[in-house]
């Protein structure tokens, strides 16, 4: 017993216009994850953060911090805001020899990092709501260009000099 299938013209039509669309939208969804840096963000910031701390501040009403972003990703971000609950204000300040400068963002370089430490780029909280004792943690956010925030826990430390690496 033989069986015979015959295909229309209409059948294969769709057969074709299901593949087309199956295809356009492989292409399509390839395009949107090109476009976002793909599944490793090799185009995109991917930001941590470590070291940071707030030194005890000798007056109840100002106190520096100090923080190192890394950026492992393939494009550079900013730094445009750090809020916490401890000051009204918060900063932004670069050092060059004696100098120092309020700025509005600071550069996270791609596959670099950003470093505020003492003696050279850092952080100014004013308007203190309290003078923080060594050992609290204070709630920081950073706020980035490209990224999203990062919400970090800073430990208040002795005051001690620490001198620029």
């Amino acid at each position: 017993m033989t069986r015979t299938v015959t295909r229309t013209r209409a059948g294969s039509a769709t057969g074709v216009r299901r593949r087309t669309a199956a295809a356009a939208l492989v292409l399509g969804l390839s395009a949107v994850l090109t476009a976002c840096g793909g599944e490793d963000g090799g185009d995109s910031p991917k930001l941590s953060v470590s070291g940071a701390y707030v030194p005890q501040p000798p007056t109840p009403d100002m106190a520096a911090g100090y923080v190192t972003v890394t950026n492992k990703g393939g494009a550079d971000d900013e730094l445009t805001s750090v809020t916490t609950p401890l000051a009204a204000e918060v900063t932004m300040h670069t050092t060059t020899g004696t100098r120092m400068k309020q700025v509005r963002s600071l550069k996270v370089p791609a596959d670099g990092e950003l470093r505020l430490a003492t003696g050279g780029d850092h952080l100014m909280l004013t308007n203190l709501t309290h003078k923080p004792k060594v050992g609290d943690k204070v709630s920081f956010t950073l706020h980035f260009a490209s990224s999203d925030p990062v919400e970090i826990k800073v430990p208040v430390e002795p005051t001690t000099y620490r001198p620029k690496d």
